[in-house]
Parts: C-alpha cells; structure tokens; sequence
C-alpha cells in the first residue's frame, strides 16, 4: 500500500484521520523548537550567571585594592606621625604633647616623677609652646647621691621648680633655630629660661652643648623630637641654676 500524503488522508478517511495525521507530523516539529528554546535559555542562564560571577570578582578586587589603598594611607599617616626619634624605647608621635610623650618613655622615669612633684604637669600639657631639655635617668645619676630623693619632697618643691624650669624655654627652638642664634652670636647663643635663668649654647662639632649658671655642662644627645605643644632635647646631665 502507497504511503498518502496528509492531504490525501484527509481526502481517503475522513476529519478524523486528517486531524490524526496533522498531529502526528506536527509533534517533531514543535520538539525541536522546544528544544532550541530549551538551549537558548540555558545559555543565556549560564552568560547570565558568567555575568554574576565576573561582578563579584570585581567587587572583590576593588574592596581589595580599597583596603590596600587605606592600610597604605593609614600607615603612611602613622609614618608622618612617628618621624620623630625613638626615646627610650618608645615612639614619640608629634600628635602628643609633652607630658604624654614623656611618660613613655624609659628614660625618663625620674624626670616625670619631678614634674608631677613639682605640680608641672599642667603648665607642660598646656599650647606652649615649649622647648625642652630633658635629663634622662643617668643624668639624675650624676648628682651627688640623695639629691633627688631630697627634691622631691615636699617641702623642697620650689628649688625642684626652679631647677625643673631651668630646662624650659618658652618659644619653639629646634636644633636649626638654635644653630642660628649661634651663629649670629659668633659661636654662642644665650638664651633666657622660663625660671629667669640664663643658658648658653655652643657648637663641639656636630653636637650641641649646654653650659648652665653654675660652670656646668649638657650635651644634646638626641635632638628634635617634636610634640604637639613644642620640641623636646634629650641631654645627658642636669642643669643648675644659680
């Protein structure tokens, strides 16, 4: 029997058998769209989910290189903020003032202790600024033995006021500045302390040196470290007054 074409069905068996035979080669037809559809979706789910996934790793990277970029800053900041010297073990950062540097440091244990015996904690907290040249431990050492003992007690706070304030100039003088007053002075520069008292500075070389009232000497150790309300001089013996 010869195969018939739909239309021929139609025509030999009726509605019902056209019907059937439509359906029949219309079933691969809507298949194979079906599954080109189903391919069309899949891929634009997978460039979708490509998509996605590329934003994330660039999210990732840019809060990445946003935490470098504030880690570099903040340590940049932190640098600025530490180019002072270290004294006595620890950083002194310009952001502080002179009290709150000092406590820190090592050295300088006796000198805080005389500070806050003679009530002058609150004068060097203060703007300022000040210049400061400050005896570490050892140069307490050089007094005669008992001497601090003796000043730091109460009723011995004025002479540590007077001895303390000898130290203290008012104005901010770094190491520059007083090489300047040097040299306009022709080798000597003299300079009037918070307690009235006079101190004279001179040139060894490359350091700076500190003759006191009394024929006594102080040499700049470290020089430079700079606070919030002033500049600090750590040298190596104390100075007297008259």
């Amino acid at each position: 029997m010869a195969l018939l074409a739909p239309t021929q069905l139609c025509t030999e068996s009726g509605k019902s058998a056209c019907h059937t035979s439509i359906q029949f080669f219309r079933e691969p037809i809507h298949l194979t769209k079906a599954i080109r559809i189903s391919l069309r979706v899949r891929k634009i789910q997978f460039q979708r989910r490509k998509v996605t996934t590329v934003k994330k790793v660039l999210v990732m990277v840019l809060l990445a290189v946003a935490s470098i970029t504030l880690a570099v800053s903040s340590a940049n900041a932190q640098m600025m903020d530490n180019s002072n010297p270290m004294v006595g073990g620890a950083p002194m950062l310009k952001s502080k003032d002179i009290v709150d540097n000092a406590v820190n440091s090592a050295d300088h244990t006796t000198l805080v202790a005389a500070v806050k015996a003679a009530g002058l904690v609150d004068t060097l907290k203060s703007k300022g600024p000040f210049t400061v040249f400050a005896p570490t431990n050892s140069a307490f050492d050089k007094l005669p033995a008992g001497t601090v003992d003796t000043l730091l007690k109460p009723e011995n706070k004025g002479m540590l006021t007077n001895i303390l304030t000898y130290h203290v100039i008012a104005g901010r003088f770094d190491s520059n500045a007083i090489a300047k007053k040097i040299q306009a002075g022709k080798g000597k520069a003299w300079f009037k302390a918070v307690n009235g008292g006079t101190l004279t500075a001179w040139m060894d070389g490359n350091t700076l040196v500190l003759s006191d009232e009394k024929g006594g000497q102080s040499r700049v150790t470290i020089a430079n470290v700079y606070q919030s309300n002033g500049v600090i001089h750590v040298v190596d013996s104390v100075l007297l007054p008259k």
